[in-house]
């Protein structure tokens, strides 16, 4: 199995984990994410939800992250642009940039003509950037306002 296949196998291992209390950023699944950065609890979790699930397919593989070691979304666009892809596939990260600094991000599942299925930590049913739980969402490409890393 690809790199890409086993991180989509692995997201879909995460579906429903959630806050605990809800909306605090906090509870052991989120911890497991944050801490795989270097964060404690109490961080907005969505980039480091992606940066776990990379990094257990890359244990699992024997090989380095090309992901860099990040709670921040941006900061993860910014440094890692020979990973930029235009066209995105399944195992690749979608970046967007909502200003000031912020940002969301989640692991594309599946293409499907002008959308992408997507599974994302940090987020809701309103599909927010900050929301509680890790779920699949389909998102349009064009609302993929930064692009799309490929780390396999």
């Amino acid at each position: 199995m690809t790199g890409s296949k086993q991180l989509i196998v692995q997201a879909k291992s995460q579906v429903k984990v959630q806050e605990w209390p809800l909306k605090n950023n906090k509870g052991p699944g989120v911890k497991k994410y944050l801490n795989s950065v270097g964060l404690g609890e109490g961080y907005a979790w969505c980039m480091a939800f992606v940066y776990w699930c990379v990094q257990e397919v890359c244990q699992d593989y024997g090989v380095s992250n090309s992901l860099k070691k990040t709670g921040g979304v941006l900061d993860q666009w910014n440094s890692r642009e020979k990973l930029r892809v235009t066209t995105p596939q399944p195992g690749d990260v979608f970046i967007m940039d909502f200003g000031r600094g912020m940002g969301h991000t989640g692991i594309v599942v599946e293409v499907i003509g002008d959308s992408i299925r997507t599974i994302e930590g940090n987020t809701n049913d309103e599909a927010s950037r900050e929301g509680y739980i890790v779920a699949e969402k389909t998102r349009k490409i064009s609302s993929i306002n930064k692009g799309f890393i490929r780390p396999f």
